[in-house]
């Protein structure tokens, strides 16, 4: 089994893990409905880059 030498250190410790934080989810406004989605992804509402590029379907009411 390996073992190591000697103990790591604080400040080795945490320059191990200064890149275990996460990012927040890059966020953009569409131009038409101002509405908030993530970047490269269309709209709930159908909309990308301000274009109308799916239809979307009503949900039927389940009864």
């Amino acid at each position: 089994m390996a073992v190591q030498k000697s103990r790591k250190t604080p400040s080795k410790r945490g320059m191990h893990r200064s890149h275990d934080g996460l990012a927040r989810p890059a966020l953009s406004v569409d131009p038409t409905s101002g509405e908030t989605h993530l970047r490269h992804r269309i709209t709930p509402d159908g909309f990308y880059r301000g274009k109308k590029v799916i239809e979307i379907r009503e949900k039927p009411d389940a009864e």
